[in-house]
């Protein structure tokens, strides 16, 4: 089911199910490396049905998701989703070159898994997939594999989830997979571990922050800062109640209050609004969890860097936050619009915001052309 760059249906759907809404994608290739989008649409879920992330009604969201196709009169019967990765165990792991293909099952499936796994072997699905080789410290060929394990229990709702909808799920992988697929064109120029690749996706109700080098994650961190905590705190400070979804327009509206630096050091430029303070407050807790992420991963990894931070998923479009990150992380940020990345034409204008909201989406729709 897992696997960084392995095809689906090759005639489906790429479904991303959040705790908000379900984003639908449908893609067709065009020429050698382009795409062009066929379909697309989102439809918001009722709340209770997912929440954080876990699915509580695949009944219900099924409905959602097969009203969701008709309205766009979506025809097809595959479908490639995802699981968030904080759902997930994820794990590098080395062993002899040597090894046959039937060996090298045998012991990622069964011996690593039950090494690694928070959870009993037998309730898991378990997935790997070979990436390339090298020679460790004794001259020894190791081949390197990604394991990836879900609880069964999850696998299954999401099957059932789709077959209400009237899909057969195809592929079911994690989240970070998508993404680093859909960014897959600018994580080629970087290699090596010292000039690894930090992808922070802004999502509904969390960030996740994936190191990757040469697109092959290496850490992995999700925390519960998301467009819903920023634009809720700038209801509060502004004395509204808050809401459970998050407002596109409102969130579009937003910019990070920057403050500047004189020559003598001392912070100049004040947070206008009570409004704009409230984001600044959640934006500086966003941005000290990436800090102490990616200072992790360096102290962990020997000989690593951070080169580059991207910005992907729906927070991603607050106004300056790539300036905001940039001065707080001392590391080149630049927001991802992932219809350019990818090459994606269509016949319509599609709002930045939406694009922005789309990246794993798109992801998985790669899968299934």
């Amino acid at each position: 089911m897992f696997g960084l760059f392995g095809g689906g249906s090759k005639n489906g759907i790429g479904v991303e199910i959040t705790s908000e809404r379900v984003n639908v994608v449908q893609l067709r290739r065009k020429g050698k490396s382009g795409y062009k989008l066929v379909a697309y649409g989102n439809a918001e879920i009722p709340e209770g049905v997912v929440e954080d992330g876990r699915i509580n009604d695949p009944v219900a969201l099924g409905q959602v998701i097969a009203g969701l196709l008709s309205e766009k009169k979506i025809k097809v019967q595959q479908a490639a989703s995802a699981v968030p990765g904080k759902e997930t165990v994820s794990r590098l792991i080395k062993l002899p070159a040597e090894l046959s293909d039937d060996e090298m099952r045998e012991m990622v499936l069964n011996q690593e898994a039950s090494l690694y796994l928070p959870f009993p072997r037998e309730d898991a699905d378990v997935d790997y997939t070979k990436l390339g080789t090298s020679l460790d410290d004794d001259g020894i060929e190791r081949q390197e594999v990604l394991m990836v394990a879900t609880p069964r229990e999850i696998t299954d709702v999401y099957i059932q989830t789709l077959e209400v909808a009237n899909l057969k799920l195809d592929v079911l992988e994690v989240s970070t997979f998508a993404l680093i697929r859909a960014l897959n064109p600018l994580l080629k120029g970087y290699s090596s571990l010292a000039e690894s690749v930090a992808i922070v996706d802004i999502e509904y109700e969390f960030t996740e922050i994936t190191v990757t080098s040469d697109g092959v994650p290496q850490f992995s961190r999700t925390f519960p800062i998301g467009t819903l905590q920023i634009q809720n705190a700038q209801l509060r400070a502004m004395n509204m109640p808050p809401r459970r979804s998050t407002d596109t327009e409102m969130l579009g509206a937003m910019a990070v209050p920057m403050q500047t630096m004189d020559t003598a050091g001392f912070v100049g430029g004040a947070i206008g609004s009570a409004g704009d303070a409230a984001i600044s407050r959640v934006l500086s807790d966003l941005s000290d969890e990436l800090r102490r992420s990616i200072d992790y991963f360096i102290s962990q990894t020997s000989g690593s860097e951070i080169a580059q931070v991207l910005l992907a998923g729906p927070g991603s479009c607050i106004g300056q936050l790539d300036e905001f990150l940039r001065q707080r992380l001392g590391v080149e940020t630049r927001v991802i619009d992932p219809m350019q990345t990818m090459d994606i034409t269509t016949d319509k204008e599609i709002p930045f915001l939406d694009r922005v909201g789309m990246t794993v989406a798109l992801g998985l729709g790669i899968r299934e052309v």
